[in-house]
């Protein structure tokens, strides 16, 4: 799915929700808004939250294209102001995404990234954009022998995120990672140089406190 798909996707999610709205409490907290209606929906504050969803990518100077189940833990703080929601957040994953060429594998056991994000309320709606660091491991693996390397890159993608039970949100995102190469001698006569990129799409729930 590309990114432009994602986003379509996303906004009729948030469409056939928004008329949710009014049925949900209202929360609001001061001391993590600024100009925030009292009587409208917040998402200011720090909140946790787990996501589960599918990874799909290629390895440059290579055919393999690792794909497979990625599930993990997130961490982040939003600030509101008015309709506007802005803030950071962090998170580690865990996946199953590999591929084999021939006598060797190239996999993706885990990655994480530390991300700004911006975004527009619907009320408990929110639509957000997000973007920033990514880090990551790829590793090789032919004959019996492994060889890993941790890398860094970045990230960039998209969301939709609804309040479904007073402190609880669910989301869904799109992101894209693109990792730097490092050089591995297990895939050939001579070390080759080999990147990680991919897309992600990841359904979640968090907990604003």
């Amino acid at each position: 799915m590309s990114k432009f798909a994602f986003a379509a996707v996303a906004v009729m999610v948030a469409g056939t929700t928004a008329a949710q709205a009014a049925d949900l409490p209202y929360r609001s907290r001061a001391p993590y808004t600024v100009q925030q209606p009292l009587n409208a929906y917040s998402w200011a504050g720090p909140y946790l939250g787990a996501t589960l969803g599918y990874e799909w990518g290629s390895v440059s100077n290579s055919p393999t294209k690792p794909k497979g189940i990625v599930g993990g833990a997130t961490a982040g703080y939003n600030m509101q102001s008015g309709a506007i929601v802005f803030g950071l957040e962090g998170d580690i994953s865990a996946t199953g995404a590999d591929d084999r060429f021939a006598t060797y594998k190239f996999s993706n056991p885990w990655f994480g990234t530390v991300r700004g994000r911006l975004g527009y309320a619907f009320n408990n709606v929110l639509l957000y954009g997000t973007a920033g660091l990514a880090f990551g491991s790829l590793e090789a693996e032919a004959n019996g022998l492994q060889q890993s390397q941790t890398s860094v890159g970045w990230t960039a993608g998209v969301g939709a995120e609804v309040g479904i039970y007073q402190n609880w949100t669910a989301k869904i995102e799109y992101l894209y990672v693109d990792l730097s190469k490092n050089t591995y001698t297990l895939t050939g006569t001579l070390p080759t140089d080999n990147a990680l990129s991919f897309g992600t799409v990841r359904i979640g729930v968090n907990y604003h406190f």
